[in-house]
């Protein structure tokens, strides 16, 4: 059955997609530095020092980023938006009050760029990503004029994707889930299990691989983060069904292989996952670049995986089981990273004033 319309901006568009329309685009094309592995044998990395507590009693939280230098941070079942400052107050900027919540579903990714804040969040028709007006101080901060940019998209109670990013082409990007369809990751006509470009206004970029459609890259499964190196080199991290999960370099117009295939798969019609991981050891999520260095957020591998970006093919593990499962990654203008847990959401187990912001200074790392 094909599916219904999708709502982008103010249009409504039914696509039909040929696969031969698939074009490159610079800024995201580079190619790995070597070949996939399997790394079924990362090492340990040990901190010097304990991560210090950047704030504290988060309920569900999802996402982070920062609103020049203040931070937000997204409530999944809450619907909630907060700011967390310096010392680790909280004050509630926004409350989504539309939001669904139900599973993995609710309020999701957050992305800025300057003066919008977008969101992802899950809604009566499905998802879909809002754009409002960032105004105020920090401390003081609202959100003004909210505009849906696109609506409609697949939501269920699993897989939802959900992760929201600039790009250094200054275009919102966002990962969509298969919701639990995994026909629509192969379907042009969908946008289940698919990586979507668009401009800050919700329009399609005329350089997308497929003509009038937000489609960057599809054969996702469940996407969950995404990262740029210096080079321009887009990364992304997805969850895999019951035996790996993925890290992907993203190329325009690309294959990612669900679910016909699941990690390295030697098919030439797919994009092979540059690093694959058990899914015991992994569900990767968010996760932040720094000095080429790329830090992955796990929930059930309740570990931070960190990968230099010039071995590309190696990682090592920090932190593994002793704050419960991670969410997000972000670093500070200071160069600290951010590390956010993910033990209220239902799924983990909530240690003390949970759930935590946890920052580190990546320096403090040492094989």
């Amino acid at each position: 059955m094909r599916p219904g319309p999708v709502a982008i901006g103010k249009t409504t568009a039914y696509l039909g997609i040929a696969l031969a329309c698939a074009v490159s685009i610079t800024a995201c094309t580079a190619q790995p530095s070597a070949p996939p592995v399997n790394v079924s044998n990362s090492g340990s990395a040990s901190q010097t020092a304990e991560p210090r507590i950047v704030a504290d009693e988060l309920n569900a939280p999802w996402s982070m980023v920062f609103a020049e230098s203040t931070l937000l941070v997204s409530e999944r079942d809450s619907g909630r938006i907060l700011e967390i400052d310096t010392e680790g107050n909280q004050r509630q900027v926004s409350k989504l009050n539309d939001v669904v919540h139900g599973g993995e579903g609710g309020l999701l990714g957050l992305a800025y760029q300057r003066p919008y804040l977008f969101a992802y969040s899950t809604a009566a028709e499905g998802n879909r990503i809002q754009r409002f007006e960032v105004t105020g101080e920090a401390g003081n901060l609202s959100l003004t004029n909210p505009q849906t940019l696109i609506s409609g998209l697949p939501s269920a109670t699993i897989h939802n994707g959900g992760r929201l990013a600039i790009g250094p082409d200054l275009m919102l990007y966002a990962t969509v889930g298969d919701a639990g369809n995994e026909s629509l990751a192969q379907d042009l006509d969908s946008f289940g299990g698919k990586i979507l470009r668009l401009t800050i206004n919700g329009e399609v970029p005329e350089d997308n691989p497929f003509p009038d459609s937000p489609v960057f890259s599809f054969g996702h499964r469940n996407p969950q983060g995404l990262a740029w190196a210096s080079d321009g080199t887009m990364y992304a991290s997805e969850f895999g069904q019951n035996r790996w999960d993925e890290l992907n370099l993203i190329r325009a117009g690309a294959n990612y292989g669900w679910p016909v295939t699941e990690g390295i798969a030697n098919n030439a019609d797919y994009v092979d996952p540059l690093q694959q991981w058990s899914t015991e050891s992994a569900s990767p999520s968010g996760m932040s670049i720094h000095q080429d260095v790329l830090y992955v957020a796990n929930l059930r591998g309740e570990r931070l995986r960190i990968i230099d970006l010039s071995s590309p093919s190696d990682s090592t593990e920090a932190f593994t089981g002793r704050y419960g499962r991670f969410r997000d990654a972000v670093v500070t203008a200071a160069g600290e990273l951010w590390v956010l847990t993910n033990n209220t959401d239902g799924r983990g187990t909530a240690q003390e004033s949970d759930d935590k912001i946890l920052g580190i200074f990546p320096a403090k790392f040492s094989q």
